[in-house]
């Protein structure tokens, strides 16, 4: 005879262990799939986050160089056009009130270069090394320009991602 505290009554209710293994099962799944998921958004906005600091870095980078080229009287191209000199005379602002050289160059290996300004880091994530293509100035006919190319990629394996900034800048004080 089985003692009275273990006995069930018939009105007692609940779940049996397959009820209850069925019910966690289902939860675990959709805890799985939100989970999933909310790690996917944290990773895409990690992304979209690094990305735009990236373009912004190299947006920045070239309205600088932008300023301070149309100021320069000269650019020297040294290297395969991984780096230029700029010579900026002393009214220029960022000169320091005597004549100075800065030289912009890109450094680093495989797809990720830096842009630098006199070895500071300006811009992250160039996949090219040879940015600047220097046009001199032709007595008689137009300034001297310099096109600086600026493709952004957080992600080299991914080409979907790539975002290129272009800027053609003349160097007001060159002689025509």
């Amino acid at each position: 005879m089985v003692p009275r505290r273990l006995r069930r009554s018939p009105r007692e209710g609940g779940y049996t262990l397959i009820e209850l293994t069925t019910v966690m099962a289902i939860l675990g799944i959709v805890v799985g799939a939100l989970t999933t998921l909310f790690v996917r958004a944290m990773n895409a906005e990690v992304d979209a986050n690094r990305r735009f600091k990236a373009q912004q870095d190299a947006r920045v980078a070239v309205d600088r160089m932008r300023r301070e080229i149309h100021c320069s009287s000269a650019i020297t191209p040294t290297g395969v056009a991984a780096s230029i000199s700029v010579t900026l005379p002393a009214q220029c602002p960022s000169s320091g009130g005597s004549q100075t050289t800065v030289t912009y160059d890109l450094v680093g290996s495989a797809q990720r270069f830096q842009l630098r300004r006199n070895t500071v880091v300006l811009a992250d994530y160039v996949t090219v090394q040879n940015a600047f293509d220097y046009t001199a100035p032709v007595t008689g006919t137009s300034l001297g320009k310099l096109r600086v190319t600026l493709p952004i990629n957080t992600d080299p394996s991914n080409g979907i991602k790539e975002w290129k900034l272009v800027a053609d800048i003349v160097l007001r004080n060159t002689t025509r």
